[in-house]
Order: C-alpha cells, then sequence, then structure tokens
C-alpha cells in the first residue's frame, strides 16, 4: 500500500460528542490518525518528498459518511419500468455513484421476500431476481475499497408470510450473505395498515380495483399461513450467533414489542405510534423513521411523525427508505427548524445506524483508529421566493481514505469557500471542544 496523508482542513468537524470548529481531520492511509485544531497544522519541510494531500473544508462541515439501514432504492435502479429488470452489476454501479454523491457511504439494501406480490407484481421483487441481487451485494462486498464507491450490505427484509422460503432464507443467513435480518408483517387490520380502509386505498393506488375484489385480498391476507414465531426465533438465534443485528417492521403494540423482546431484536423499524417507540427504546432497543417522513412532516401513510419523535428521544436512527437524497436534508431540517444540535442530528445517520448494526468499531464516526469514511458538507445557498434558505451538498467524499466524490459549485466557489488553505502554522492553540449549544466548555482537550 502507499503511504499517503491527507488532511481535511480547516473545516467544523462534526464528532460523535462534539461539534468542532476549525478543526483539521488527518488521515493516513485508510485511517482517521489525528483530529487537531487548524492552528496547529504542523510546518511542512520543503524538501519531503512525501507532502500531505491538503482538502480545502473552510467553511464546511466535516462528517462520518453517512451509514444508510434501510433503502429499496436498488429495487429502482434495477427495474426502472415495472417490467424492465435490468443487469444486476450495471445497476450496482449506477446505485453505487448516485448514493457517493449523497454522502451515503456504507448502504444496507434492503431486499424482501415475499409469498405474494400484494400490491404491484414488479418482477425484481420475484425470488430468483432477490437472489441475483443479494449475490452483486456480496460480490460488492467482498471487493469494496477496490471495485466500488461505498461499501455495501444486505437487508434481508423477510414477510412472514414467505412460509415456502423458509430454508432458503435460513441458508442466506448460514452462508453469510446476510448483514442484517428483519421480519415484516403488511397483513392488513395490525401494523402500517391497521386502517384496513387506508390499505384498500393504497391497493387502489397501484392497480384499478372493486371494493369487493379489495375486500377479497384482505381477507386472504388475513388467513394466510405465516411464519411462527418458533421459526423467526430460529432464524434470530442464528442471525446472533453470526453477529448479524436483526429487526422488527412497523410495531404497533406493546404487545408486539413482547414478541420482538423474546426474538432479542435489536431495531424497531418504523414504530407505528410515539407510545411503541418510546416503549421500543425503554427495552434497549434502537427505534428507525424514514428521513422522507422527516422532509413532508409526516409518515406518507398517516403513522408516526419522525420530526415529533426525534424531538421526544423516542427515534435513534433515519434511514432513506426509498429516497437516499432524504438523509442529509432531514439531518439540516432537523437541526435549523427543530432545534436539535447538528452532531445529534447527524448521530442518527452514522454513529447510532453504526451502533445498531455492529459496525460501530469500525465506520460510523469521526474518531482516531476508524476506517476514513468521511463527507464534507457546505450549505448551498438558494432564493425562493425572496426567501433566503440554503440546501445541504456534499462536495467531498471519501470512504477508507480513498476520495471517490467530488463535486464543485460555481456559486461557493464564488464566494471564497474553496479558497486556498496556507500549509504552514507556527502558532500553537489549545485544543477547544464546543458543545450543542456552541458554547466552549473544555479547554486543551487531548483530541490526537
Amino acid at each position: 500500500m502507499n503511504d499517503t496523508t491527507i488532511i481535511i482542513a480547516g473545516g467544523t468537524v462534526i464528532c460523535e460528542d462534539a461539534v468542532l470548529p476549525n478543526h483539521d481531520a488527518h488521515i493516513n492511509n485508510d485511517r482517521i490518525v489525528a483530529i487537531r485544531p487548524s492552528s496547529q497544522r504542523l510546518e511542512q519541510n520543503p524538501s519531503d518528498i512525501l507532502k500531505p494531500t491538503i482538502i480545502d473544508a473552510q467553511g464546511a462541515f466535516v462528517a462520518p459518511g453517512m451509514i444508510d439501514v434501510h433503502s429499496d432504492y436498488i429495487e429502482n435502479v434495477a427495474s426502472p419500468r415495472p417490467s424492465v429488470v435490468m443487469d444486476m452489476q450495471s445497476s450496482l454501479i449506477e446505485a453505487d455513484r448516485e448514493l457517493a454523491t449523497h454522502g451515503i457511504t456504507t448502504m444496507f439494501h434492503s431486499l424482501s421476500v415475499y409469498q405474494a406480490l400484494v400490491f404491484d407484481s414488479k418482477p425484481i421483487r420475484n425470488f430468483e431476481n432477490v437472489t441475483k441481487l443479494i449475490n452483486e451485494v456480496l460480490r460488492a462486498k467482498n471487493v469494496e475499497e477496490k471495485a466500488h464507491l461505498i461499501r455495501h450490505r444486505l437487508h434481508l427484509r423477510v414477510e412472514i408470510d414467505s412460509v415456502n422460503r423458509y430454508e432458503e432464507i435460513k441458508s442466506l443467513v448460514e452462508r453469510g450473505s446476510v448483514d442484517m435480518l428483519s421480519f415484516m408483517d403488511h397483513t392488513p387490520g395490525q401494523g402500517q395498515y391497521g386502517d384496513t380502509d387506508l390499505f384498500g386505498q393504497t391497493l387502489k393506488g397501484y392497480r384499478e380495483l372493486s371494493d369487493k375484489q379489495v375486500a377479497d385480498i384482505i381477507k386472504t391476507q388475513q388467513t394466510s399461513k405465516k411464519l411462527s414465531l418458533e421459526q423467526m426465533l430460529t432464524l434470530s438465534e442464528l442471525a446472533h450467533s453470526r453477529g448479524i443485528a436483526v429487526a422488527s417492521h412497523d410495531d404497533d403494540s406493546l404487545e408486539k414489542l413482547d414478541s420482538m423482546e423474546r426474538l432479542e431484536v435489536a431495531i424497531s423499524e418504523f414504530p407505528i405510534t410515539l407510545d411503541v417507540a418510546k416503549s421500543a427504546r425503554s427495552r434497549g432497543m434502537h427505534t428507525l423513521a424514514g428521513a422522507p417522513n422527516v422532509l413532508m412532516g409526516r409518515s406518507h401513510s398517516g403513522n408516526l411523525s419522525a420530526r415529533e419523535a426525534v424531538s421526544e428521544g423516542a427515534i435513534d436512527i433515519l434511514c432513506s427508505d426509498y429516497y437516499p437524497a432524504a438523509l442529509l436534508s432531514a439531518v439540516f431540517i432537523l437541526h435549523h427548524e427543530v432545534g436539535l444540535p447538528l452532531h445529534k442530528a447527524f448521530a442518527l445517520v452514522t454513529s447510532k445506524p453504526a451502533q445498531a448494526a455492529g459496525i460501530a468499531d469500525k465506520v460510523g464516526s469521526i474518531a482516531i483508529g476508524k476506517r476514513a469514511d468521511i463527507i464534507v458538507v457546505r450549505e448551498l445557498p438558494a432564493n425562493e421566493g425572496g426567501l433566503a434558505k440554503t440546501i445541504p451538498v456534499v462536495t467531498d467524499v471519501l470512504v477508507g481514505g480513498n476520495c471517490v466524490h467530488q463535486s464543485r459549485y460555481p456559486v461557493i466557489a464564488s464566494s471564497g469557500a474553496n479558497a486556498s488553505i496556507e500549509q504552514n502554522h507556527n502558532a500553537l492553540s489549545p485544543s477547544f471542544i464546543y458543545d450543542e449549544k456552541d458554547q466552549l466548555f473544555s479547554e486543551n482537550v487531548q483530541v490526537a
């Protein structure tokens, strides 16, 4: 490996528990090796053969690469039309490029196993195509930091009507193809579709159906055979034995949480009500909501408001669900409009999902010894209707110390934000850490 040093210089570094203005993140090869005040940047000897690469982050936020533990976006890339399935490897490469531009450096592709495709009959969700995508994600995982821009992982979503696929699901977990396992139940009358009228309206949004046809589908779904709790327990125990996180989907009652506790579920995805979300947190579970919910200010299915739940401390992870661009926007909406401290808003998409997925020892925060998955974020000035606002954009992405993406917005460059960094500093100053209100509370903190 070539010995390379990168300094992301002069930005506001977002650490897990602090915001550090005017700091540098030092990277050697694939690791973060130091976090120092910019004023302490060492003077470079002109005769040195190896000089660091400087990434100018003045006026920008330097944050951990985002970790998305639940997204079926790859389905849209691989199947841009309901009847079309594209080449799987090309699709993953295409998703790779787009996800990097959004600052997502680890993606858990959420691929689903169903017995019956109720809402649509997209061939991308046929088990043979799901298996092809699973194999492609596994291949990408084996060559990451070489043949791909970001880290690809598999989140296998198991609809509990998948009785005939039980042995195949079990085999996927046993073979190490799965990085996260979740159990879903979309039976109308409970969970996400506790309101059967809403279920019917959703069905009619996908295809033309009469009221009688909707009623027949509801009855069929409610009476269909499901995986037993014992079968789910077997899968859960198998996952735990291999260090794989287990999640539940659309928890809607304390009784369901009781069952999920028996499965030692680590993540409650999309809890339906605030009380259920709070109960899940009190039981030690991570709780997840969709970032699109934050953007819209509501759930698209009329359930829990993510903004309210985050404010109440009932949600500690955000995922993109189906819209990758939502993650970064949600962070800044929660900061600017809800008042969440920026490091806590970023934690929802970085350190918290890393903890839930069991990968926090490697990624998810800017800390010495972690892999250098880092993004540089600037707020792009914009004007709409005479009202000044900003839009967060990712200008630099590093994965394992490799710069995999750069964007240069002329409006940012013309403002002087990309001015060159002076590399020689003789003055030294204490290391400062700022609290969530940007008030100085600690001096001479050792960060490197």
